[in-house]
């Protein structure tokens, strides 16, 4: 039986949702810019969540939820570099979480969910420790601001996905391939997530503080002893750089020398050290979508290739790390997405049990879900039987890993509504509610929607077991 304060939720972020992008003082970020830039289809208006949050928590009280994960936008509060604070901005946020304590449901903040101002990305972005020192300062706007009202609080979503595809990959702004800025943008982003927890601690926030992760559980095509060594490579590649340095405050050493024999790592101060070790979180959030299925590496350069563009690029993804690892995206007995995400409940039970054993501290699963093209333009609800089946399939993984003794304490589905999902664009719908973004943003819950009401209202009891 779970506990009965068990959180039961849908998230979302502010740029893939709030539309709103030139309204109530907000200044551009780095997706405005790069994306208007190159002419792609864009978050302008996305789910018009900042003209309709009222209409759209309701709908989640209506579906029974109990909390709500949605990230603040860092250009809607801050203003410049100055650090001048954005009045209206700040209002939009208080509202939002007053209309959630209004209709009985929980807060659970984001402070960064990608948006980084476009005025820091001027200078450089998380590849300088100047904007490290800004997020702190933002940080301490909003603990000032929501602190009496949120008792969930995250520092990043997915520091990985962001860094990588950013500044490695280059399918995300700023649309680089320099390894050398990959590290020091990720060194930065977990410095920043130290600076904030140890100014939570010292303003004496009440509540709790964490980081949300894209988690990854490693598993290898066999047991063999090379196998092995590719798979701790690539652990550390997806997932221990984040985890071990936020919870205990360890980035991996064997990682760190392997990059110290090519990369400049002098800018990793003893201090900086000091301050990672000393300013764990109280929580872990773990996104999981899919399981990494690794082999050992063969030959050929370094190629990181994600499908962004669903249907026609089906099998293009490619994920290979020089002299580390390589990704498996076609095993025979698995089934894939349009976008190459293999659909593999059990990897959530393992990873929940891994992550767990390992590192002892509270677990949300801040993201699960899938996407699919629905045309919700009928006047009837969409009736998305694959996503009840593979919801059902991950919350019993989870029911499973909570009856063997893991402390999982929340379960949030991705996402709320239809968003804008960054270079894949509105095609790829996740949402329990349909929108309709040719029809006036019109919201349409589909038919997951009344499912997943009954399991939040019956807290889990309504799932099919295994």
């Amino acid at each position: 039986m779970l506990d009965k304060n068990f959180l039961w939720g849908t998230a979302t972020a502010s740029y893939q949702c709030e539309g709103g992008w030139n309204e109530g003082g907000r200044v551009p970020s780095l997706w405005d810019e790069y994306l208007h830039k190159n002419n792609l289809e864009n978050g302008d208006n996305a789910s018009d969540h900042y003209h309709r949050y009222k209409e759209d928590i309701r709908l989640m009280k209506e579906g029974g939820h109990k909390a709500y994960r949605f990230s603040l936008a860092w250009p809607r509060i801050i203003k410049n570099r100055e650090g001048d604070v954005n009045q209206e901005g700040i209002q939009f946020y208080h509202n939002i979480i007053d209309e959630c304590l209004k209709n009985g449901i929980e807060p659970f903040v984001t402070l960064f969910h990608w948006d980084l101002p476009q005025y820091w990305e001027d200078k450089g972005g998380w590849a300088e420790r100047e904007v490290c020192d800004a997020f702190v300062r933002y940080a301490q706007v909003c603990f000032e601001e929501y602190g009496n009202k949120v008792t969930f609080w995250s520092t990043f979503n997915e520091p990985r996905y962001y860094v990588f595809s950013g500044y490695k990959i280059g399918n995300y702004p700023p649309g680089v391939d320099d390894t050398q800025k990959t590290i020091q943008a990720s060194f930065y982003m977990m410095l920043a997530n130290a600076l904030t927890v140890r100014l939570f601690r010292e303003m004496k926030m009440d509540g709790q503080i964490g980081i949300v992760h894209s988690y990854a559980p490693i598993f290898g095509v066999d047991n063999s002893l090379e196998t092995k060594i590719a798979m701790r490579k690539a652990d550390n590649y997806f997932n221990n750089w984040i985890l071990d340095t936020a919870i205990k405050g360890e980035i991996p050493i064997d990682m760190l020398s392997i990059l110290n024999e090519k990369y400049d790592l002098c800018f990793m101060k003893v201090e900086d050290f000091e301050a990672i070790k000393q300013n764990t979180v109280d929580f872990v959030g773990l996104n999981y979508y899919a399981r990494a299925l690794i082999k050992p590496y063969t030959d050929g350069e370094t190629i990181l290739r994600i499908n962004n563009k669903g249907k026609e690029a089906k099998g293009s993804s490619k994920v290979v790390v020089k002299g580390w690892f390589e990704q498996v995206f076609d095993n025979p007995d698995s089934t894939y997405t349009e976008w190459d995400t293999e659909i593999y409940p059990q990897g959530l039970y393992e990873g929940i049990m891994q992550a767990y054993k390992k590192y002892g501290i509270p677990i949300y699963i801040t993201e699960n879900g899938v996407a699919f093209y629905e045309d919700v333009s009928g006047e009837k609800s969409v009736d998305d039987q694959g996503r009840i089946h593979f919801l059902n399939a991950h919350i019993d993984a989870i029911l499973r890993a909570i009856e063997d003794g893991a402390d999982v304490l929340g379960y949030f589905i991705w996402s709320t509504m239809d968003l804008y999902s960054w270079k894949n664009g509105h095609e790829k719908r996740y949402g329990l509610v349909g929108i309709d973004f040719e029809n006036n943003f019109e919201r349409k819950p589909k038919s997951s929607f009344y499912w997943y009401k009954k399991v939040c209202e019956s807290n889990g009891a309504t799932i099919e077991r295994s």
